[in-house]
């Protein structure tokens, strides 16, 4: 498939809530539409709001991320992992639609093979070695450095998008920039258009509205996330 080719296929901080007030107490109507909505957010999932910000100078990953499996952890002020068999980090901010996600990322395996996913259900992960995301896959220097593949879904699919091939090189920092305005995703990395998708019927809304760091088995260091609505 070209690069851009349109895809025409369905979808398939925890808040403290304050104490009850007694019943002879007169509430004003605002503070009980508060109450509501304090009352139906997620746990530990408040959005990003004006944007997100992660720079992992800490020792633990905290409370901001999902971990569904894999050795996730920090080290020297950077996310890293190996060998985690598609059980992604994940968010706990859900997206807009139009968003810009970036990050520096670095492969210190010569088989390169960067991996994320956005527009995910925040929570999914591998039972098998065959696994269908919630989300978009990209997959930078992926099957031993030899393809850059933007899949919606289905890293093996027919509809993926396969880009220009351009190999990951071991020890280099990369400076990722992934950005979706209505129907069009665009990966950028080190500026450069890497791959883009035009989906219309694109992944949105409650169970496709969350990023992750993935990874296989390839030692990957993830660092300076932000994400920023659009």
């Amino acid at each position: 498939m070209k690069m851009g080719a349109p895809i025409r296929r369905a979808a398939s901080a925890s808040v403290s809530v304050p104490a009850p007030v007694p019943a002879s107490v007169p509430v004003p109507a605002s503070v009980l539409a508060l109450l509501f909505v304090l009352g139906c957010t997620p746990q530990g999932d408040p959005g990003i709001g004006t944007g997100f910000a992660d720079d992992f100078e800490r020792a633990q990953i905290g409370s901001a991320y999902k971990q569904t499996g894999g050795n996730w952890r920090i080290e020297a002020g950077e996310l890293r992992v190996q060998g985690a068999k598609n059980h992604p980090l994940w968010l706990l901010r859900t997206l807009p639609r139009d968003v810009r996600v970036e990050f520096d990322t670095r492969s210190e395996s010569s088989e390169g093979d960067i991996k994320v996913e956005i527009f995910g259900d925040g929570a999914s992960y591998a039972n098998s070695d065959s696994y269908t995301a919630t989300s978009y896959v990209i997959i930078f220097g992926g099957w031993n450095n030899s393809r850059n593949v933007l899949a919606r879904m289905d890293e093996h699919g027919r509809d993926r998008v396969v880009g220009e091939h351009r190999k990951v090189e071991a020890g280099r920092v990369y400076r990722f920039r992934i950005e979706r305005i209505e129907s069009a995703l665009s990966v950028w990395v080190d500026d450069a258009l890497l791959l883009q998708m035009d989906d219309l019927e694109p992944l949105k809304g409650r169970g496709h509205d969350h990023f992750g760091f993935n990874n296989w088995q390839s030692e990957l260091f993830f660092d300076n996330l932000k994400v920023t609505p659009l």
